[in-house]
């Protein structure tokens, strides 16, 4: 099968297109022929050396990748699928799940079926950024209805599904994103637009109940600025350094990073809204399997609205 290793980390001239023996499964996988792959900023990190790169160093050569939309070609006894089902989800993360690839071996638990009304690139794109968004407003902070919601970032892979999430949950959502893409993140169902060029968040006259931080750095004190007392701050990019928790701690604010992991039974509730069309998602940028290269440069520029994606 065509596959993409990296031998060591590095710029994209260390994406390495070769030919593999197609994997075998267990009872508990499935064989998925895969159809189109969600390339995501931790894609990057990890063939940079960063992200999770570090925990799978010892088994390199490495196949990059975790979300993917296909066929199941093969399924185990065990695996509650059959050859012929259309299936999608985040595969391993945050371990190794080699997903680029023409062939990948699933865990069943990891996967939904594909609903029948989105593409195969719709559904890819829905893996670990919808789930980043979906576990942590559902489990992570709890959201409840009539509360306040600040999404950073709200035109990016993961905030233009939490911005939806949050919106469908009966959160009142404030987006932030630069000015060109303010129509888009109202389309998408947020109350309200912050242009974050030059915004002063010292002088905000907001306040929130949850702030999702998808960008880190300074921005994580930008949101505890705006953080109401026993509110809720979530960071994903960067952990929240002892400096800055201590500092959510003298305001009353519960701060902390979090980190997406596989669950096919969140695949299942993502699987049904956007069955039902809650949330949809929104491709911005097509590659072709060859193309790799340009999609991760993509990625990279950190200007993305909505998800990049693989097909083959």
């Amino acid at each position: 099968m065509k596959a993409i290793i990296i031998n060591e980390p590095g710029d994209t001239t260390k994406l390495v297109h070769t030919e593999l023996p197609t994997p075998s499964i267990n009872e508990d996988q499935v064989l998925v022929q895969v159809k189109a792959i969600s390339i995501n900023p931790v894609d990057v990190k990890s063939r940079a050396g960063k992200g999770v790169f570090g925990r799978l160093k010892e088994e390199l050569p490495l196949i990059l990748g975790w979300d993917i939309s296909g066929v199941v070609a093969q399924a185990g006894s065990n695996s509650g699928l059959k050859k012929g089902d259309e299936v999608f989800g985040m595969v391993n993360f945050p371990g190794h799940g080699k997903a680029y690839a023409e062939y990948v071996a699933a865990p069943a638990t990891h996967l939904a079926l594909k609903p029948a009304n989105i593409s195969h690139e719709e559904a890819a794109a829905a893996a670990l950024a919808a789930l980043t968004a979906y576990q942590a407003i559902v489990h992570n902070a709890k959201i409840q209805s009539g509360q306040n919601v600040l999404i950073h970032a709200a035109a990016g892979g993961v905030g233009h599904y939490a911005v939806q999430i949050a919106k469908h949950l009966g959160a009142n959502v404030t987006g932030t994103s630069s000015a060109k893409n303010k129509d888009f993140v109202l389309s998408l169902g947020a109350d309200t637009h912050i242009d974050y060029h030059g915004y002063n968040w010292g002088e905000s006259p907001y306040s929130f109940d949850f702030v999702f931080d998808t960008v880190g750095g300074d921005n994580i004190d930008n949101s505890l600025e705006v953080a109401k007392t026993g509110g809720t701050v979530i960071s994903i990019p960067t952990g929240l350094n002892e400096a800055v928790t201590e500092k959510a701690k003298t305001k009353g604010v519960n701060g902390y990073f979090f980190m997406v992991s596989s669950s096919g039974n969140d695949m299942k509730v993502l699987a049904d809204w956007l069955a039902k069309g809650y949330i949809k998602s929104h491709v911005s940028e097509s590659y072709s399997f060859s193309d790799m290269d340009k999609a991760h440069l993509q990625v990279e520029s950190g200007r993305t609205v909505g998800k990049v994606i693989v097909t083959l």
